[in-house]
């Protein structure tokens, strides 16, 4: 139940450790939370109508909701698609190729890959072969261990192609969403402004309002022992969280989009 642990050394002796415990409610609540949040940042779409007004309020106050684009709406408006019958280096080279048109400078990028398992398991696949057909130096496909086990293969996170890098991540949140069967990958190009050195992805809030907790207590409080002011009738108690929070992309144009057919 430990969920933040800090050590800090007072007037220059031992370090002292204070712990932040949470309750075990208190932590599925917010992994909930955040599961939530991390997913409408992603694929949300836009709720609002021609005359600005949203499609959604609330039931009980008839308080508007807004619900703004989420990444991947954003860069389907406007990034590259490509559809492949079968994986291959050539593939990954189209990609970065197209990519690097819309780029700043035909170097020096870095695009991250964000992939269902599907595609992870083709990219494995795909740079295994590739590199085997190399003599590589310094680069082992297998070890033996002390046991005397052979322990065989590697897995391959990176791949750079003219003086660009990729890096692949999987995501089972797009497995569920795209499937297992076929594979889906969003590209994104993560290289900062030159300008400003903004990044490519930001996340939008209102000052404080993030992540905003509230404890609705019951008759007996908290713990269900405790006398004084209550919320509510009833012999139980409620946690709530919530927060606002929107996602901006700001050169969706300079993404990719690869799925398998």
């Amino acid at each position: 139940n430990t969920f933040i642990s800090i050590a800090e050394g007072k007037n220059q002796g031992d370090l002292t450790e204070t712990i932040y415990k949470m309750d075990k409610k208190e932590k599925v609540l917010l992994d909930n939370f955040l599961y939530v949040r991390n997913n409408g940042l992603l694929f949300n779409k836009c709720n609002v109508d021609v005359n600005g007004k949203p499609t959604i309020v609330d039931p009980d106050t008839n308080r508007p909701i807004y619900i703004g684009d989420g990444i991947i709406p954003q860069v389907e408006r406007f990034a590259s698609k490509y559809a492949f019958a079968k994986l291959s280096i050539d593939v990954f080279n189209t990609v970065i190729s197209t990519m690097n048109e819309k780029a700043e400078n035909p170097t020096g990028n870095k695009y991250m890959f964000i992939c269902n398992e599907r595609m992870w398991n083709l990219i494995q696949t795909v740079l295994g072969d590739w590199l085997a057909k190399f003599k590589t130096d310094g680069t082992y496909l297998y070890s033996k261990q002390a046991n005397g086990y052979v322990k065989v293969g590697a897995t391959f996170q990176t791949y750079e192609f003219g003086g660009n890098q990729i890096s692949f991540k999987v995501d089972r949140t797009f497995s569920r969403e795209y499937g297992f069967d076929k594979a889906y990958c969003l590209c994104l190009d993560l290289t900062a402004d030159s300008t400003g050195n903004e990044p490519p992805i930001q996340m939008f809030t209102l000052k404080g309002g993030d992540f905003i907790t509230n404890k609705f207590p019951g008759v007996g409080g908290l713990d269900g022992l405790s006398s004084g002011v209550v919320s509510s009738p009833v012999a139980g108690s409620k946690l709530i969280n919530w927060g606002y929070s929107g996602v901006g992309v700001f050169n969706p144009y300079r993404s990719f989009i690869l799925r398998e057919i």
